[in-house]
């Protein structure tokens, strides 16, 4: 069988709407016949705080539109709509940012799809663990990660670190993340 490579984590079709938090943390800058694009570290701290915000209060507007799909399908069942109209509740509440949309906010995670020609000059785990934390030293979240302390004793963080962050290299002049927390409780 020859060889073959399969990229890990492949994103096939984005039709994410994003939104712009600022251009003042990065620049492109010329290294011989290369362009290099340059990222103040900052601005992977103020990404993983917004990032960790949205996730925690938001829904895409895809997954609400799909809900109201729910309530409208006359095939639906009476419990397929009573749940989707709750789920539509919470998010209307979440929303407001005092409560988030799940109460266990669980491990942060991010995954990282970082160029070669991308510079930050810093461990990019340590900017994006700064802006996890901002979050949720700034917002209603609950902690909820536990950290051991012996083979039998754990204990709360206190901060909902360590995140999980892993950063896979590839080809080009972009950064792309993907920000998600998965907790282990029933939302």
């Amino acid at each position: 069988m020859d060889f073959k490579y399969q990229d890990p984590y492949p994103i096939l079709k984005d039709d994410t709407e994003y939104k712009k938090l600022t251009s003042d943390y990065v620049k492109v800058e010329k290294l011989g016949d290369r362009e290099i694009l340059t990222i103040d570290p900052k601005g992977l701290e103020l990404l993983a705080e917004e990032a960790m915000a949205d996730v925690s209060f938001m829904l895409r507007s895809s997954h609400l539109e799909s809900l109201k799909r729910i309530i409208d399908d006359p095939e639906a069942t009476d419990n397929d709509r009573f749940v989707a109209y709750n789920l539509l509740q919470n998010a209307a509440v979440a929303v407001e940012g005092a409560l988030p949309s799940c109460q266990d906010t669980g491990t942060a995670i991010v995954m990282g799809k970082k160029g070669e020609n991308v510079y930050t000059g810093v461990d990019d785990g340590e900017y994006l663990s700064k802006g996890i934390y901002n979050t949720y030293q700034k917002r209603n979240l609950r902690y909820s990660q536990v950290i051991p302390l012996t083979m039998f004793d754990e204990k709360n963080s206190g901060s909902n670190l360590p995140a999980q962050i892993d950063i896979y290299a590839k080809k080009g002049d972009y950064y792309e993340f993907l920000f998600l927390t998965k907790g282990g409780g029933f939302c």
